[in-house]
């Protein structure tokens, strides 16, 4: 921190001295007396910034230009927005504003820049001590006033100009740039929290004492990835990673079991235990324990004398973020031709951007978005008619990102290879308002495309001529089969199908037995098996297609033609194909423990697919449909809810008051003592929890956790069925997903009823066409969930496939086509 600040001191000095330095200089050359009475004429255009003012001075708000770029970059001293030499004229024209700070840098030599050894970051965070961005080369910076529209220029700093313009520049000088701003607010890793548990914590006298080295797990012969509970200092590994690394799950199963909740990761203890990796079940984070030293003499340990032996959770991170080390994907040692030119340009990685970036890329890859962003929709059009604030305006980003990529303005060698463009303003305003996208965590690039899709549609109500998304649209419909032989159909719009895996349809199952055979001997002998030897299950795509049309049972189905719950048939396909078809192989489920864990599979993908056969057309002429009405069907069974007796009065017996019960039994969907004993326990300082249920006919429904919520979304469950799940096990991650399991019945609650239509009006526009379709592009992910690790694009352009990798842009060589998680497929016109 000393140093950081001391580095600000001196960068203050230097500057100071060279204002001071100029302006002496300066003094002996006061500017034209014309071009003063013009600024002089202009004086009420020029505003002072306030603190809460945004100022845009590092990039034009209506293209990639910097002040490093060829004509620099001209800051309006009224509106503070940026604009490049070929833009701000137009901003003359619309805002009448003539008077601009004229912004130059050029790079300064650095003969020894070669010899230089890169410092490697210690902090996730950009920008400050530790941080990335510190290797940033120098530049000379230089200012002038200009006046539009005849580009008359005034030297600064100079003592001659209006006391109002030397102070409102001045502030501008020294003010943090909007972009900066957010930069460093979004990037600087979370600190940690102290833990609630830490200063009370429970630990038994039980006479363990921890030997300094020869650690192992109690349950397995683990001795790597060791974590020390600090309530009964048992060692145990730490959570199973898809890879075949890490543990299984000893540690994470002790609290399950136990509910004794810090443990600390053996191998990051040293005489500096702000070091150690101190981890908390509960809080399901690292945290910080402040009497550490106290919890750890407790069980013999002396941790002056021990060394640090394992990474701790944030520098694995922090070396996933530098060190990317899934070779294949990347194409890493590959002789790949670096390609340059429009459409060929490379998206900046502005921290953990990488699943925005792989996503644009391919968006801006396909004809819609390339027609309503660049082809059809000119720079100088948009930005006519976008608002006072074009770097908030959805359209006006979404049109500078699209030049910034396809004219080839910004995709051109340089010293260390392409620099490529920063969508830092796209990205502000496409993340305005969502707590995840706008901070500088990795995030799921599903989840993106998603998000992306709904803004464009917003920024374009009911327009389907300018809205791009609409050929990603489709429609699902579902038929269900009751055994009266009666159906009932339902019908949704979505814009990407998620297909399950089926291992069981892996085509090197022979090799696979082998391996495991293999694997089993080598663990016996306490080896490991190399990353050259793995097996892994190649699964085609067609069993993962044939697996989302394929009939499955529904259980407990209310047929409203019999009166009756009993096992129905439910089939699903898609009533209209579009024009392009992006499927998402659903690889995170979850495994032993609730531990979410991404299946190592590959997916043997052609490059052309026909789901003529998926195609699914409504009622059938002979098909009778399940009656409908308030007298059968799930929603009047009954009117009021009604509790399971038996759970009541094993609940009622055990103590709790019977009207509590009750409650606890309804809110819980009758799912079980279990289930209702979590509910009760976890509600009962509610004020009305002992008072008589009321007689509405659905009980109050409880507020469900929006972050519990996506969590199960990610892993494939549907919403609904997402929000009954934790409503009945009180909120609690792994019991809900327990419950999904438990109640397959609940994915087919929307059609159990009747005959559904859930498509809106507005998507009567959704094209239709032949299912023939070709591989145009896939989105491939590395790491262990698609919170973390790191996203890559592949891309099939001019007849050639290209490797997308942040700023990295080259033909590909090794096409990891087996690998992807997000596969993005175009019509073959008939």
């Amino acid at each position: 921190m000393f140093q950081a600040l001391w580095a600000f001191l001196q960068g203050l000095i230097r500057f100071l001295w060279s204002y001071v330095r100029d302006a002496t200089r300066l003094r002996r050359r006061p500017p034209r007396p014309a071009a003063m009475d013009l600024l002089r004429a202009n004086l009420h255009k020029v505003r002072i910034p306030e603190p809460t003012n945004r100022i845009h001075k590092d990039e034009c708000c209506v293209s990639f230009d910097t002040p490093r770029s060829e004509g620099g970059l001209y800051v309006d001293m009224n509106s503070f927005l940026g604009f490049g030499r070929e833009h701000v004229a137009w901003n003359f024209e619309k805002s009448e504003n003539p008077v601009y700070l004229h912004i130059v840098q050029r790079r300064k030599p650095e003969p020894d820049e070669t010899d230089r050894p890169l410092k490697k970051p210690t902090l996730l965070a950009i920008g400050v001590e530790g941080g990335f961005g510190e290797q940033e080369p120098e530049y000379d910076v230089t200012y002038e006033i200009v006046i539009l529209p005849e580009f008359v220029s005034l030297p600064f700093p100079s003592v001659d100009l209006p006391e109002k313009v030397r102070l409102a520049v001045d502030k501008v000088i020294l003010a943090e740039s909007a972009d900066r701003k957010q930069q460093l607010a979004s990037w600087v890793a979370d600190k940690k929290i102290i833990s609630a548990h830490a200063m009370d914590l429970q630990q038994l006298d039980n006479g363990v004492i921890v030997p300094p080295t020869g650690w192992k797990c109690s349950k397995c012969d683990k001795t790597e990835n060791l974590w020390l509970n600090l309530t009964d200092g048992m060692i145990l590994c730490g959570r199973w990673v898809w890879d075949g690394t890490g543990g299984n799950n000893h540690a994470v199963e002790h609290y399950q079991q136990t509910k004794y909740p810090l443990a600390v990761k053996l191998g990051t203890i040293t005489a500096d235990l702000e070091g150690a990796d101190v981890y908390s079940y509960p809080e399901d984070d690292s945290v910080e324990d402040p009497i550490l030293a106290q919890h750890l003499s407790h069980f013999g340990i002396d941790f002056s004398s021990l060394q640090k032996t394992e990474m701790t959770t944030a520098e694995r991170e922090l070396d996933h973020n530098t060190n990317f080390d899934w070779n294949r994907i990347q194409e890493s040692g590959k002789d790949a031709e670096p390609l340059y030119g429009p459409g060929y340009t490379g998206l900046v990685n502005l921290g953990n951007s990488c699943y925005m970036a792989s996503v644009m890329q391919v968006m801006f890859s396909t004809h819609p978005f390339i027609s309503r962003y660049f082809e059809k929709q000119s720079l100088k059009a948009v930005f006519a008619i976008s608002q006072a604030d074009p770097t908030l305006d959805l359209n006006m980003q979404m049109t500078k990102l699209a030049h910034g990529m396809l004219s080839g303005k910004y995709s051109a060698p340089s010293q260390e290879g392409q620099e490529g463009i920063r969508p830092r303003m796209f990205k502000s305003v496409i993340a305005a308002s969502h707590p995840e996208f706008s901070s500088m965590r990795q995030q799921d690039a599903l989840e993106f495309y998603h998000h992306l899709i709904d803004k464009v549609e917003q920024a374009n109500p009911g327009n389907h001529e300018l809205n791009p998304c609409t050929g990603f649209k489709f429609i699902i419909e579902e038929r269900v089969q009751c055994p009266s032989g009666k159906v009932s159909y339902n019908q949704h719009c979505d814009n990407f199908l998620t297909l399950s895996i089926p291992l069981h349809e892996a085509t090197n199952k022979e090799q696979l037995e082998a391996f495991h055979e293999k694997k089993a001997a080598m663990d016996l002998d306490g080896k490991e098996v190399s990353k050259e030897e793995i097996v892994r299950p190649r699964v085609p795509l067609e069993a993962c297609l044939a697996s989302f049309s394929g009939g499955e049972e529904v259980p407990e189905f209310y047929s409203t033609a019999l009166n009756s719950k009993t096992t129905a048939i439910k089939t699903t396909g898609l009533k209209t194909f579009p024009d392009y078809l992006v499927l998402q192989m659903r690889k995170f489920v979850m495994g032993e423990g609730w531990v979410p864990k991404k299946l190592d599979v590959y997916i043997d993908v052609p490059d052309i697919i026909d789901i003529s056969h998926m195609r699914s057309n409504g009622v059938q002429p002979g098909e009778e449909l399940l009656p409908e009405g308030a007298s059968c069907g799930n929603k009047a069974e009954p009117a009021r809810p009604v509790a399971d007796e038996d759970i009541v009065s094993q609940l009622a017996n055990i103590g709790f008051n019977y009207f509590a019960c009750q409650k606890a039994a309804i809110n819980t969907s009758n799912a079980g003592l279990e289930e209702a004993m979590n509910w009760l326990l976890s509600h009962t300082q509610d004020p009305d929890i002992n008072e008589p249920i009321s007689q509405d006919p659905m009980p109050a429904e409880d507020t469900i956790d929006e972050a519990s919520l996506q969590t199960l979304v990610s892993f494939g469950f549907p919403e609904d069925v997402s929000r009954m799940a934790l409503k009945a096990s009180g909120g609690n991650i792994e019991r809900a997903t327990e419950w999904v399991f438990s109640h397959p019945e609940a994915s087919s609650s929307v059609s159990a009823d009747s005959s559904t239509n859930n498509v809106k009006d507005d998507d009567s526009h959704i094209s239709d066409g032949s299912g023939r379709y070709k591989l145009m592009a896939f989105v491939s992910h590395m790491g262990t969930s698609t919170h973390c690790g790191h996203y890559v694009a592949h891309i099939l352009k001019d007849g050639r496939w290209t490797i997308f990798n942040d700023n990295k842009v080259a033909a590909s060589v090794d096409l990891p086509k087996d690998m992807g998680y997000l596969y993005f497929f175009q019509r073959i016109s008939s």
